[in-house]
């Protein structure tokens, strides 16, 4: 997995439901290297903390292989790397292959797996319509954000390196598929709740569906 395309954002100002919202949605490469801190990217907007940044949600990763299924869905789009979102856009980041509490190397970082990115109306309003919500749901590569144990710079051109392979895990898109599906699949959900690499939250919600 190496990274393509390093990518921050500026406060942007949209309209939903009549109302004026601030995002950072709107991302677009740097062609810098960008910062690694433990609860955000050096210089990039956050604009809802309560959603966005923080421990589990500091960095956004998003697979380069997954654009040209949505390009061919939006072709009207204006496009460019950072359009999900994402801080770094990655070639071969394969959500069925990386696990939560999986740890890498990524340029001088350390970065842990930790949840996938779960779209919001901001995603919808930056597609132009709020039906690509349950397109990315139902298409099930979300991407992933990794948790920063140790602080550092990454660049184009860098690679995650595996350090230590997560334990009695599920993958990215597995928790994915937890998250959404109506039936939950209980040994999943078993598993997901001693994932300390998910926050407290999500564990505790899970828990709820065991039966």
């Amino acid at each position: 997995m190496q990274i393509l395309s390093t990518n921050i954002a500026k406060p942007t100002t949209i309209i939903f439901a009549g109302e004026k919202v601030i995002t950072g949605i709107y991302k677009t490469p740097t062609n810098q290297p960008i910062y690694l801190g433990k609860e955000t990217v050096s210089s990039d907007e956050v604009s809802d903390r309560e959603n966005h940044g923080g421990e589990f949600k500091a960095c956004y990763l998003f697979s380069e292989n997954h654009y040209a299924y949505w390009k061919n869905l939006y072709p009207k789009l204006d496009w460019n790397w950072g359009m999900f979102g994402e801080n770094l856009t990655v070639s071969n980041l394969d959500e069925t292959k990386i696990h939560i509490g999986d740890i890498y190397k990524l340029g001088s970082a350390l970065v842990q797996i930790t949840q996938p990115r779960e779209p919001c109306y901001k995603f919808g309003v930056k597609f132009g319509t709020q039906k690509v919500l349950k397109q990315f749901i139902k298409h099930g590569r979300p991407g992933t954000y990794v948790r920063i144990l140790e602080e550092g710079f990454v660049k184009t051109g860098d690679h995650l390196e595996l350090i230590e392979k997560a334990k009695n895990s599920l993958t990215t898109a597995q928790f994915y598929k937890l998250l959404f599906s109506e039936s939950k699949n209980q040994n999943h959900l078993k598993l997901a709740v001693h994932i300390e690499a998910l926050p407290q939250y999500k564990r505790d919600k899970m828990r709820e569906y065991i039966i």
